[in-house]
C-alpha cells in the first residue's frame, strides 16, 4: 500500500512539474471590451505586464507576432518588464520595447521592480538610467506620475508610481485620502480616465480618485490557479487574493488585472499561463 501511495505521489509531482514548465513558457491572449459615453472613437491596445526578463522565442518574436496579429492602436505596459537584479538581463525588456516602438505608440507604466532599481543606484548601478534613456530615444516617454492624452479619442492616460511602502508584505498600508491627488493631480473626469497602477490592491482608492479604467499587474495570477478559489498566493504573501487576475468592477470603475507574462524569485505558473491582454474601448451609444 505504501508503495502505491509513493508511486501516486511521484506521478502527481511529475504532472505538476510538467504543467509548471509548460505554463511558464507559454502565454494566452485574453480580450476585453469596454464601452463608455466619454470615448469619442474606438481605440484598442495591447497590455503587457510583469515580463520579468522573459523571452518567448528569439528576441520575443512569438510575443511580437501575437501583438501584430491583434493590430492594436497602441501598447501599454503595467510595469515590471524587467526584474530588479544586477547585470544585463534588463536588455530583454529593452529590446522588446524598442521593437514595439517602431510600430506602435507605447505608454509605459512603472512597476515596483523598475522603481526599486531607480531608487537604489548603490545596489544596481546605472541600470535604471540606461534603460530609461533607451526608452526615450525610442520615442517612449515613461508615465511616472504623469498623464498624456490619446489622439482623437477623449482618453486620458495617467501612469502611477506608488511609493514602495505600498508593496509591503502581509497587509495593505492604508492610503491617505489625498495621496493620489497629491501624487498625480486630479483625475480628468471630462475624459475617459485610464490609470496605469501596478498594484491592484488599491482598486477602491483608484476608483474614488476618478479612474474609469485601471490597468494593473503585479500578482502574477497568484502563481497557481485553482478552480473556484482562483489564485493561490499574492506577492505580499497572502493566500487566495481577491484580486488575482481578470476584470473587476467597483462603483463605475473597471479594473483589468493582467496575470502577467513572466516570473521571478519563484518560477511557478500552474494552470496559470502568461497573458497578453487586448482591450478594445468603444463609444457607448
Amino acid at each position: 500500500m505504501l508503495q502505491v501511495i509513493i508511486i501516486i505521489i511521484g506521478i502527481l509531482i511529475c504532472f505538476f512539474l510538467l504543467v509548471m514548465y509548460i505554463d511558464c513558457n507559454r502565454f494566452v491572449v485574453v480580450s476585453y471590451e469596454i464601452e463608455s459615453k466619454k470615448i469619442s472613437r474606438e481605440y484598442s491596445f495591447a497590455l503587457l505586464s510583469d515580463l520579468h526578463n522573459k523571452s518567448f522565442g528569439d528576441q520575443n518574436d512569438r510575443l511580437l507576432k501575437a501583438i501584430d496579429e491583434l493590430s492594436p492602436d497602441a501598447v501599454i505596459t503595467a510595469g515590471d518588464m524587467f526584474t530588479a537584479q544586477r547585470g544585463e538581463k534588463y536588455k530583454i525588456a529593452e529590446a522588446l520595447m524598442v521593437n514595439l516602438a517602431r510600430k506602435y505608440p507605447v505608454y509605459y507604466g512603472i512597476g515596483n521592480h523598475e522603481h526599486h532599481v531607480g531608487t537604489s543606484p548603490d545596489k544596481f548601478g546605472n541600470i535604471y538610467e540606461k534603460y530609461m534613456n533607451t526608452l526615450r530615444e525610442a520615442g517612449i516617454e515613461p508615465l511616472i506620475n504623469e498623464s498624456t492624452r490619446l489622439p482623437s479619442s477623449n482618453i486620458n492616460v495617467c501612469g502611477l508610481q506608488l511609493d514602495r511602502r505600498y508593496f509591503a508584505k502581509f497587509r495593505n498600508k492604508e492610503m491617505p485620502e489625498n495621496y493620489l491627488n497629491d501624487l498625480v493631480g486630479k483625475a480628468d473626469t471630462d475624459s475617459f480616465q485610464i490609470l496605469i497602477a501596478h498594484n491592484p490592491d488599491y482598486f477602491a482608492d483608484y476608483a474614488n480618485w476618478g479612474a474609469d479604467l485601471v490597468l494593473s499587474g503585479h500578482v502574477h495570477g497568484g502563481l497557481m490557479k485553482l478552480p473556484v478559489l482562483g489564485g493561490v498566493v499574492s506577492p505580499k504573501l497572502t493566500l487566495f487574493p481577491h484580486y488575482d487576475g481578470g476584470r473587476f468592477e467597483y462603483n463605475d470603475s473597471v479594473m483589468i488585472l493582467s496575470r502577467g507574462l513572466g516570473t521571478h524569485t519563484l518560477p511557478i505558473r500552474i494552470f496559470n499561463p502568461g497573458e497578453l491582454v487586448f482591450v478594445r474601448l468603444k463609444p457607448k451609444l
